[in-house]
């Protein structure tokens, strides 16, 4: 029996923002809360690294951020590697993230997520303007 397709390139809503849409479409509703629901699963069991490891290389962490800039690109989202500064990494929302009012929520569902649980000596990911 084959695997399904790993899907990185749903958007992430909020509840309120599920909920209108509800009323509006619910099939679209239900069809967007089920991805997210699988994506945050993925997001979850993305193997891990001992956390006792050195850190991660600036390559290693721009390969992850790929993932993550994938997800961002479908909505006219982007994302650019700035700095690893200790257990801080540093990037720039750019595109349609820019000003959007999700992009925190894109920053840590999606961005900060995935890095740390790729790379659990990271302990947060900051936008810098």
């Amino acid at each position: 029996m084959r695997e399904p397709p790993t899907k990185l390139d749903a958007p992430f809503y909020t509840e309120d923002e599920l909920d209108a849409l509800y009323e509006r479409d619910p099939i679209q509703a239900l069809k967007i809360s089920r991805e997210q629901t699988l994506l945050r699963k993925q997001l979850g069991a993305a193997p891990r690294i001992d956390p006792n490891a050195s850190m991660p290389t600036k390559e290693a962490v721009q390969l992850v951020l790929e993932e993550a800039r994938r997800i961002l690109l479908r909505d006219g989202g982007d994302l650019e590697f700035v700095a690893l500064e200790g257990a801080l990494l540093r990037v720039r929302l750019k595109g349609n993230c820019v000003g959007c009012p999700r992009a925190t929520l894109d920053l840590k569902n999606v961005v900060e997520k995935l890095v740390c649980s790729r790379f659990p000596q990271i302990s947060a990911v900051k936008n810098i303007y």
